[in-house]
């Protein structure tokens, strides 16, 4: 639900945003193609977070402009351009028939069976197949784990996770170890229960072949070890299988870059795109996968995806031809600038919200302290300061899971959680909880992000009032220090890919892998987990209505306001088309044309 992303099935929270020094590229064709056509030529966007790692996928990484590059390369670990799946724009569930077919075999028990379509290959000519897919039910089922978590620090305190997921493992967990098919083209899954989102399993991510050169062996040694690796259990650890520790290791740091990488294998691909080029803090470059096979290659030769995090810059480098499209922070003054700029604007509302999380340790240990922190937070006057001038009709958000495009869901959520009664400021409701003391509180935003330095500023001027000492713990680098234990409140977002459960076990269940406030709460984990076996849409929204107000309950923290989005080109390319979803702009990106 905003920036930051996992296995696209999650949700993905904003990303530290990087003020870049800037440069040119623009349209080199100079006429239109037929159809069918390659017209060549670069499509330079804008964006307003920096590119920090190929692989999104991991806590520290889940950032959208990673997701953005792995759902273009085909390697994201979730639906994307180079696997089963992707979503249209109203988040329906497209079949990339071009890579291969699944299908549902069984109801009782659920089995799904993968099938990938014969001669296709990675970007550096290595055959795809059924070793790439159980590389990744490997990676994203926690299989071997035999980790207990400490639900207090998140930290493991016996046994051994291999992967370290931004989202959750749930629902692949409950997979036996899966039937390869004689051709080694097929996988075949069966889960002990029903799971929710099984339409939305895409086993294809990182190549089986890299991640096993990393841990120095074969594909074939990789494999082989999988097969004879049994299922870890957290009630009798064993010291961890070296390979398989080393190519997790790789998986969880190894894709994390500061420069382009030397290592042509980081790269590898499976989708129409291809990175080319990584200049950090300022662009990277996504040139045609010369083995892709599939119907959804671009006509333009290369895209430019330039970081630029101020709102207003990226308004000046589209009208100064710089780029041809921009995903700017929306603001009443950015859409000001793009009617001057006789900009075509393509807008909607985000699947993203903005929120104040309270850490469950420290000086929120106590109840009394985190309710008297959320009675400060003058939400209605973020919302105006903030939203209001781009939406009038906006309102304060009152829901950890619902947004208000959820019509009656959100009204029901709303009256079952509470969260409305933090309206406006209760100072002295928040002295009284504190009676007298005055707690130390540290909160973690992005200070690039105007909006965050706003809703900070806010808040810090209205706990002053009730006695709280409030510490600026801001950072361009927030995004890597969630979770850190630095801070004791944050304010940043989530954004939703648009389909899935999966956001539930990953936030709010105890040690998820974007559960940065160590939340912890026996009946939200039951709740959760019936989520995911829940496929009765009537009794799932239940679920879910049950755990926001568990999570109000617990003085979790405030949801802030759900986001607005914009897009916006001057008209010199064809296609762009709003979605609010989590891979935001690039969604279409195949489907662009370039019009001279």
């Amino acid at each position: 639900m905003s920036e930051k992303t996992r296995r696209t099935r999650a949700l993905a929270a904003g990303a530290g945003v990087a003020v870049a020094a800037l440069a040119l590229a623009g349209c080199t064709t100079t006429a239109t193609p037929d159809a069918g056509a390659s017209s060549g030529g670069t499509i330079t966007i804008a964006t307003t977070n920096a590119f920090t790692s190929f692989n999104g996928d991991t806590p520290e990484a889940n950032l959208d402009t990673n997701g953005m590059v792995g759902y273009l390369t085909g390697v994201s670990g979730g639906l994307g351009l180079g696997g089963f799946q992707r979503l249209d724009k109203d988040f329906s569930v497209l079949d990339n028939t071009d890579f291969g077919t699944y299908e549902k075999v069984s109801d009782d028990p659920l089995t799904v069976k993968y099938t990938i379509n014969p001669g296709l290959t990675w970007s550096d000519g290595e055959p795809i197949n059924a070793d790439d897919m159980l590389v990744n039910w490997a990676i994203n089922s926690g299989y071997y784990d035999d980790a207990k978590i400490d639900a207090e620090s998140g930290e493991v305190t016996s046994g051994t996770q291999y992967f370290t997921l931004a989202g959750s493992t749930a629902g692949l967990d409950t997979t036996a170890f899966p039937t390869i098919g004689d051709d080694n083209m097929s996988m075949t899954l069966v889960y002990s229960t029903p799971f929710v989102d099984w339409e939305l399993v895409n086993p294809i991510g990182k190549p089986a072949h890299v991640l096993a050169e990393k841990a120095g062996v074969s594909e074939e040694d990789f494999i082989k070890v999988l097969k004879d690796t049994p299922k870890g259990n957290p009630d009798a650890p064993v010291t961890p299988n070296a390979t398989l520790k080393a190519a997790a290791d790789f998986w969880n740091k190894g894709y994390d870059v500061t420069a382009m990488p030397t290592d042509q294998s980081l790269l590898v691909a499976s989708g129409p795109f291809i990175v080319t080029d990584f200049t950090p803090e300022q662009s990277i470059t996504l040139g045609k996968n010369p083995n892709y096979k599939g119907s959804m290659s671009p006509k333009y030769d290369q895209l430019i995806i330039r970081f630029i995090g101020d709102a207003n810059a990226q308004v000046t480098a589209l009208q100064n031809g710089e780029v041809q499209a921009i995903q700017p922070q929306p603001s009443a003054d950015t859409l000001t600038a793009l009617k001057n700029a006789n900009a075509t604007v393509h807008s909607g509302s985000q699947l993203s919200y903005d929120h104040v999380d309270l850490t469950f340790a420290g000086v929120f240990a106590d109840a009394n302290v985190r309710e008297a922190f959320l009675k400060t937070i003058p939400r209605q006057q973020i919302l105006d300061s903030i939203i209001t001038p781009i939406n009038p009709d906006a309102e304060v958000l009152n829901s950890q899971i619902f947004l208000p495009t959820d019509g009656d869901q959100y009204k029901t959520a709303v009256s079952a959680s509470g969260y409305d009664k933090f309206g406006e400021p209760d100072i002295e409701g928040a002295k009284a909880l504190l009676n007298g003391a005055t707690p130390t509180v540290r909160i973690l935003y992005n200070t690039k992000n105007p909006n965050r330095v706003d809703s900070f500023r806010a808040i810090q001027q209205s706990a002053q009032q009730a006695g709280f000492n409030i510490v600026d713990a801001g950072s361009p680098d927030w995004g890597k220090l969630l979770g850190s234990g630095s801070y004791d409140v944050s304010i940043f977002g989530w954004i939703s890919p648009g389909a899935g459960n999966a956001a539930l076990p990953q936030i709010f269940k105890t040690a998820g892998g974007g559960n940065y406030n160590n939340y912890s709460n026996a009946t939200v984990d039951s709740l959760v987990d019936e989520s995911q076996v829940t496929t009765d849409k009537d009794k799932l929204a239940d679920i879910k209505v049950k755990i926001d107000a568990e999570t109000a309950k617990d003085f979790y923290g405030l949801p802030l306001f759900q986001l607005p989005g914009v897009f916006a080109d001057n008209g010199t390319v064809t296609g762009i088309d709003y979605f609010g979803g989590q891979t935001g702009i690039v969604w279409n990106a195949q489907e662009w044309t370039l019009n001279g």
